[in-house]
């Protein structure tokens, strides 16, 4: 130190480090700021941590939803099930030119049941890749025109697709699927609801596939003449039990010809019948699981466990009364109990056999947050929050229902290749009502 000189600046030399020691300052004080410094980042830390949390569940949520997203950006969401010919009938009886189908229809279209679940505008929102559309003839045609109103929703699909071309490509196959989901259109498929449309006739069926539809649906609300309906299981004495030999000749012409059958509707027999004798996997296009609720339109666990052998598809419904009734059924039908009846499915026969059907613009009551077709997201994301995987999430999607589709194809090529189309006709004494058949002896 410097002697007599105040503002002198002085240096400490210990254990060989220098200090810094401005004058008239006790070398060991310590200012008190550094003890204040801890508290104020100890406070820092814990505002941050708080913020952190508080932002990061709804961006979980945002996450799961952007997942949802992205998965159904990479693979075309299959939907087994839509009514939308039938309601443009009860509407507007068909006649395009008086409709935009580009439009919201929700305040012009009403349903048979009052709602409205479907339009161009929906459809995009909720990112569908590629839809099988239902030509329908209801139950009280049998016997009647039921060929002729079959004819008539086959036509309306077709002419809805090419009036919208930029939205709609007709295909009846995966690989077109794909073609159409690449171009940004939503692939558009045919299918017959309902053998009665049918008439009896293997001969409609066959130009049936000619103009293009891929699947038919044994029975709807009705028996056929030679196939039981979901009505009749748990009778004592059901009008056929199962399907009638002329019935498996209708399931064999399917498989030969390359289209899918399709059993939801049918009798719990004749989903067996059906299965014992395909020789191509078989489609659910809107049935859930019985286990979880007790009604005869869904798939019970015997048949369930047939399908990793069958290889088939059960795809899930959306109406209420099929997802949740019986002793389970709890007052607020919501998103949930589909997804309950997705993971019931995929334990119980595989992750490989379960797609979705939910019969939009077909029943009237849908459930919380599933309120129209626009909603795919909300599902794929309940999944997603349940544990699926992506793999798992892209079969549900579009990849199980596709496969179906190809192996029916090569069924069909490979039958065609030994077997001739079937010309047996259904003996005249199996049609209940012969009084609007022309017999020819």
């Amino acid at each position: 130190m410097v002697a007599g000189n105040t503002d002198a600046v002085s240096f400490s030399v210990k254990d060989s480090r220098i200090r810094y020691i401005r004058p008239g300052v006790d070398p060991n004080f310590k200012p008190r700021w550094r003890f204040r410094t801890k508290y104020v980042v100890t406070f820092g830390v814990l505002l941050v941590s708080v913020v952190v949390v508080a932002v990061m569940v709804p961006l979980e949520l945002v996450t799961h939803l952007d997942r949802a997203h992205r998965l159904m950006a990479e693979v075309p969401l299959v939907d087994g099930h839509n009514d939308w010919p039938w309601v443009i009938y009860q509407n507007v009886q068909n006649r395009l030119s008086q409709v935009n189908l580009a439009q919201d229809l929700r305040p012009l279209f009403k349903a048979w049941l009052n709602v409205s679940h479907t339009d161009i505008p929906r459809l995009r929102e909720g990112k569908v890749g590629a839809q099988f559309w239902v030509a329908f003839p209801h139950c009280d045609s049998q016997y009647k025109d039921a060929v002729r109103w079959t004819l008539a929703q086959i036509d309306v699909i077709k002419r809805f697709v090419e009036k919208y071309p930029d939205v709609f490509q007709l295909v009846t196959t995966s690989e077109g699927i794909w073609d159409a989901f690449r171009a940004g259109k939503i692939g558009s498929l045919i299918a017959v609801e309902g053998g009665h449309g049918l008439g009896s006739s293997l001969a409609s069926l066959r130009m049936f596939y000619d103009l293009g539809a891929r699947y038919l649906t044994l029975t709807q609300a009705c028996n056929t003449p030679w196939a039981d309906s979901s009505l009749e299981t748990g009778k004592a004495n059901p009008e056929h039990n199962g399907l009638t030999d002329f019935g498996k000749l209708v399931v064999q012409e399917v498989n030969r010809l390359g289209m899918m059958v399709d059993l939801s509707h049918v009798s719990f027999k004749t989903m067996h019948d059906a299965l014992d004798v395909t020789l191509a996997p078989v489609i659910f296009s809107h049935s859930s699981a019985y286990a979880l609720c007790n009604h005869t339109r869904n798939v019970p666990d015997d048949v369930l466990e047939r399908m990793k052998d069958n290889k088939g598809v059960v795809m899930v419904n959306f109406y209420n009364p099929y997802v949740n009734c019986g002793p389970n059924k709890t007052p607020v039908t919501n998103i949930s109990h589909v997804a309950d009846h997705c993971d019931y499915i995929r334990r119980v026969a595989g992750e490989d056999y379960v797609g979705i059907g939910a019969d939009y613009d077909g029943v009237n009551e849908v459930p919380v947050g599933l309120k129209d077709v626009s909603k795919y997201p909300n599902l794929i994301e309940e999944l997603i929050v349940r544990g699926w995987t992506d793999d798992q999430i892209k079969k549900l999607l579009g990849l199980n229902i596709m496969r179906v589709m190809d192996k029916a194809a090569e069924v069909g090529r490979m039958l065609r290749e030994t077997m001739e189309p079937l010309d047996d006709i259904i003996p005249e004494q199996d049609v209940a009502n012969q009084a609007c058949r022309t017999v020819r002896t």
